[in-house]
């Protein structure tokens, strides 16, 4: 545990951040402001076409800052797990020239999708603000749901990115996924639109849609449906973070036994 954060592996770790960040948004126009605009603009369209066309969520309280806390939880998820899917074989050259924790590359590119979520989250409260949404208790609670979905995303990555040395074939795989996934979970429609309960109790088994259901009804609206709510019980909520840890698990120990072989696939 000392060596892990040793003050080596933290300076390294740092600069990962810093170059990782820098990277992504080189060359272009808007540069860092793009954290904040994609998901701005996809709640834009959505919001048009679901709420204002379809009439979709009207019985919602504060249904935008619903919609766009989804969408910016969702964000986070797919932009952690897509761009860790590539780090290790982006970072090949460094791999090969030095020994360096592999882990570091994946946490370093976590780190940076947690400083944009941290940017969307503020985009969200002063929307909220400004909307003058009354602001619940329960909010203080959405850290650990911020916790769950980071370990989830984190043992996605570690897994993700170590096939991927072996077998590029995994990001179309994985943005394949993520699309399934984005329609699976309730982001653009409210579960109550779902009417049949066994098929709520089964998406609210799902780790994301779990986790952002709780999100909204600990800061927007305490009317919405959580995995609790449709099982009538506290304890099923274990079951979808039980999934959470046996992936972070898997990752972990799938990581690790493929790093030993890294430099050579590469």
């Amino acid at each position: 545990m000392k060596h892990i954060f040793s003050k080596q592996n933290k300076a390294l770790l740092s600069e990962l951040v810093r170059t990782d960040f820098k990277l992504r948004y080189q060359g272009s126009v808007l540069g860092y402001a793009w954290s904040l605009l994609r998901p701005l603009l996809m709640f834009v369209i959505l919001y048009v076409v679901f709420v204002k066309f379809l009439k979709i969520g009207t019985d919602i309280p504060n249904y935008p800052i619903y919609l766009l806390l989804g969408i910016v939880l969702w964000s986070f998820f797919t932009e952690m797990t897509s761009q860790s899917l590539g780090a290790i074989v982006g970072r090949g050259d460094l791999i090969r020239k030095i020994r360096i924790p592999r882990w570091l590359i994946i946490v370093s590119t976590s780190i940076s999708a947690l400083i944009s979520l941290t940017l969307n989250l503020v985009v969200v409260l002063a929307l909220a603000i400004i909307s003058g949404m009354d602001f619940l208790v329960t909010s203080v609670g959405l850290p650990l749901v911020l916790l769950e979905i980071y370990l989830l995303a984190l043992g996605v990555s570690l897994i993700l990115s170590a096939l991927y040395v072996k077998y590029r074939d995994v990001s179309y795989v994985w943005e394949v996924c993520l699309q399934a996934g984005f329609y699976l979970t309730p982001i653009l429609y409210p579960l109550s639109k779902v009417t049949d309960v066994n098929i709520q109790k089964l998406l609210l088994l799902n780790p994301m849609a779990q986790s952002i259901q709780d999100a909204r009804n600990m800061f927007v609206t305490r009317q919405t449906i959580t995995n609790a709510t449709v099982f009538n019980s506290q304890f099923t909520r274990l079951i979808p973070i039980a999934i959470v840890l046996v992936i972070l698990v898997a990752g972990v120990l799938y990581f690790k036994k493929e790093s030993k072989n890294f430099a050579e696939n590469l």
